[in-house]
């Protein structure tokens, strides 16, 4: 398969070149060939023309994701406090890597999503390069451009800091269990030698990144290798970064306030290319500095509200020049990856905490533009004679239903304030359609849905949680909350 089509041409009755920055045009013919936007050419006025209702505007990007192919609700990791939800994570069937994957790219296209960053969570350590492999072939399949974050972890893999004092409120046989999970699974000269054998299997769907998970999950030797490897080789790092309070007070108990953006400055981490996700519990400080480096956020609201992380401080970010892109992070306030409807929760819940209006320009630049860089770096994110072929479609028959006029007056807050994935009418990527009628075309979500589902209870059949797995889970989330909340994490060892 090469990139898009050799031509075809799209046509609707007014096109977005890019929202809230340049203002609407009437009826178009998009005319794409091999995968970019070759021509538009304006139309004249047809009031029989069945493409009237629809909207072109340029696809968005998820901008920090993980590629579950089943809910996290659906194998029972309910919402709560991040630091004790991880650990409910441990309830998720082992499932073949490419139906995982397939099925997520597959819901992020019918949620109007062209690219994401796959901030990749291994099921099977030992098998990261297999489970790479499916995620290449699921990119290739639904046709999404997929960034694979390989993970590199292995400090504090269940709380920050001082283990002995989780340990220390849990029974002997649990203490067992926990520390049997403790060990690193590969040395980081082991991770660095995948990443350049996953990287061999990129292709124009799929690229690589290094993804040190988190300052708190990852020693300093890491840090400052990848630091090293991102700035020899121009590859992207994606992390997280300042996700709870807990990872906030974790930082300052360690670094000092401020000290570990200071550190992270000081190895070379910090440059435009790198990604952090979350970015809650930023000071305006050091959002000057993120900003001084040209560091991209991802805003991932949804998560955020579902996992009681808080609220990004957006205001301070525009205020300090920092880049930021939306992030659905595998927990969109619905489970339905509608990243039409997280930009308006985001534009919602940032002003009600600022008290200052995001702009309809500032936000599409977020999910089109800065997002997108941080997955690929060509220049779309707008639609115009060039440009690649990442393209939304959408009608506005519902959304238009009581409109009183026919003018391009109000269309944007009209668009904005209404606009789910069930008005999705053509996804294209590349110049290829993969969503048709709201339906993602290119593979069957379906089907791979439920062979998904098979696997996942052929695999719980295989190895059932027993009641002694969900006592011993249900005891070391109620010491996880015990132990952050005596502070034991703020005196890390």
């Amino acid at each position: 398969m090469t990139a898009g089509v050799d031509t075809q041409v799209l046509r609707v009755g007014r096109l977005l070149t890019a929202p809230g920055r340049h203002a609407p045009s009437g009826p178009s013919a998009i005319h794409v060939r091999d995968g970019r936007v070759a021509a538009i050419e304006a139309l004249p006025h047809d009031a029989t023309d069945r493409s009237r209702s629809l909207i072109a505007l340029p696809a968005p990007v998820n901008a920090h994701d993980h590629g579950r192919g089943l809910r996290t609700l659906a194998f029972g990791a309910a919402d709560g406090p991040l630091e004790t939800w991880i650990a409910a994570l441990a309830r998720e069937p082992r499932v073949d890597p490419y139906l995982r994957a397939a099925v997520a790219f597959a819901g992020l296209a019918e949620g109007g999503i062209c690219a994401a960053n796959h901030c990749h969570n291994t099921q099977n350590s030992q098998a990261l390069y297999e489970e790479a492999v499916g995620v290449a072939k699921a990119a290739y399949d639904v046709g999404i451009r997929v960034a694979f974050a390989v993970p590199f972890a292995g400090a504090n893999p269940t709380v920050y800091g001082n283990l002995g004092a989780l340990l220390a409120r849990l029974p002997e046989d649990d203490r067992a269990v926990l520390l049997a999970t403790q060990r690193p699974s590969r040395t980081l000269a082991d991770n660095l030698a995948l990443t350049e054998r996953i990287a061999a299997l990129q292709h124009p769907w799929f690229s690589v990144q290094y993804g040190p998970v988190g300052p708190q999950w990852v020693d300093h030797a890491t840090l400052e290798a990848v630091a090293r490897a991102s700035a020899e080789t121009g590859r992207r790092v994606h992390m997280h970064l300042f996700e709870t309070r807990q990872q906030r007070e974790w930082a300052d108990a360690r670094y000092g306030p401020g000290g570990l953006i200071a550190y992270l400055a000081g190895i070379g981490m910090l440059s435009a290319r790198l990604t952090v996700a979350h970015g809650v519990w930023l000071t305006p400080d050091e959002c000057d500095v993120l900003a001084r480096y040209n560091v991209t956020v991802s805003i991932n609201t949804s998560s955020n509200l579902r996992l009681q992380s808080g609220i990004a401080p957006l205001a301070s970010m525009i205020e300090r020049g920092v880049r930021f892109g939306i992030g659905l992070d595998g927990m969109a306030l619905d489970d339905d990856d509608d990243m039409l409807r997280e930009m308006r929760l985001l534009r919602h819940v940032q002003q009600t905490q600022s008290h200052a209006t995001l702009s309809i320009g500032e936000l599409f630049d977020a999910a089109c533009r800065h997002g997108r860089s941080t997955v690929v770096s060509d220049g779309g994110g707008s639609i115009e004679v060039g440009a690649p072929a990442d393209i939304l479609i959408v009608d506005t028959t519902r959304i238009f239903r009581d409109r009183l006029n026919d003018s391009d007056e109000g269309l944007l807050d009209l668009l904005l304030a209404r606009l789910t994935k069930a008005d999705i009418a053509t996804l294209v990527v590349a110049g290829r359609t993969i969503v048709e009628r709201g339906q993602c075309c290119s593979v069957s979500r379906s089907a791979l849905e439920q062979a998904l589902l098979n696997d996942a209870r052929r695999a719980r059949e295989i190895a059932p949680l027993q009641p002694a797995d969900t006592a011993r889970l249900t005891r070391l989330h109620t010491a996880l909350g015990d132990f952050y909340a005596c502070g034991c994490h703020r005196k890390p060892d």
